[in-house]
């Protein structure tokens, strides 16, 4: 194995919280870790240009990496309730099909918000890139019509005055009756020993559950905009059975996923690679 991998993650409460321990020394015979933090669009964009060795990346963005990585079992974003939003000043749109010709802010071309978006709107919208937390001051401003967020923003948007037009998530479970696959890690192909990898991620996991008072510092150091009631709403939405594995149901959510974008003609043709648990 490896005596040292690059990794690259947000700095959201879930993936501080999953990978503490990893990152921080604190679990025995895992390699160093050397870690990025950085915001999803620009992990989407890392991994395209194969950066790192471990990288948390968008299901959105993985029918463009498929060559160069595989998709790790635990560690990723994977549920239900926990899915993107669509908010907007109050009295401007009824329901997502009123804002069908609106301009959308969205945290990226390739993130699984965009792509859920164009699944249920039938279409690709106007859209204004910006970073995912600026993104609820500029439809409070009226900058743009309508807001596509994600991470904490979901807790807080109403403090911007700002309503709920529609629960992607909540579209997505409607339509499928899969939880909705919100972001995975990769690992590329030339590291070895991936599997051993999947396993120290469960324990970095496993090791947070049960010595928070260990890792929380960490998670909080990072988490320095939010209250400690949002950041701990992250954590317990966004980190569930789903982060420890992926399983049966989580594998058959991402496949379909990918099925229904290559048939709306969103995502070039390809088949999710996933790195087999031992």
């Amino acid at each position: 194995m490896e005596s040292s991998l690059s990794l690259a993650y947000s700095p959201c409460p879930n993936d501080t919280y999953i990978f503490a321990a990893l990152t921080n020394g604190m679990l025995a015979d895992a390699p160093k870790v050397n870690v990025t933090l950085l915001d999803i669009d620009e992990l989407n964009a890392a991994a395209a240009a194969g950066t790192y060795d471990l990288i948390k990346v968008s299901y959105g963005a993985i029918p463009y990496l498929m060559d160069h990585y595989r998709i790790l079992r635990s560690g990723g974003a994977l549920g239900r309730g926990c899915g993107p939003l669509i908010v907007a000043l109050p009295g401007k749109f009824g329901s997502l099909n009123d804002a069908n010709t609106a301009r959308f802010a969205i945290p990226g071309e390739r993130t699984t918000a965009f792509l859920l978006l164009q699944l249920a709107l039938g279409l690709r919208p106007a859209t204004t890139i910006l970073r995912f937390d600026e993104i609820v001051e500029a439809v409070a401003r009226g900058r743009v019509d309508v807001g596509l967020i994600i991470h904490e923003s979901r807790f807080t948007y109403a403090n911007d005055g700002l309503i709920q037009v529609e629960d992607l998530g909540a579209w997505w479970e409607r339509a499928t009756g899969h939880p909705i696959p919100l972001g995975a890690i990769l690992i590329r192909n030339r590291v070895l020993d991936a599997a051993r990898i999947d396993r120290l991620i469960r324990a970095s996991l496993g090791f947070a559950r049960e010595n928070e008072a260990k890792i929380m510092p960490y998670v909080r150091a990072h988490a320095f905009e939010m209250s400690d009631d949002v950041m701990r709403s992250h954590i317990k939405l966004y980190v569930n059975e789903f982060s420890d594995d992926l399983g049966e149901t989580g594998v058959t959510a991402v496949r379909d996923l990918f099925e229904r974008a290559q048939k709306a003609g969103l995502i070039p043709a390809t088949q999710p690679i996933f790195v087999e648990q031992r």
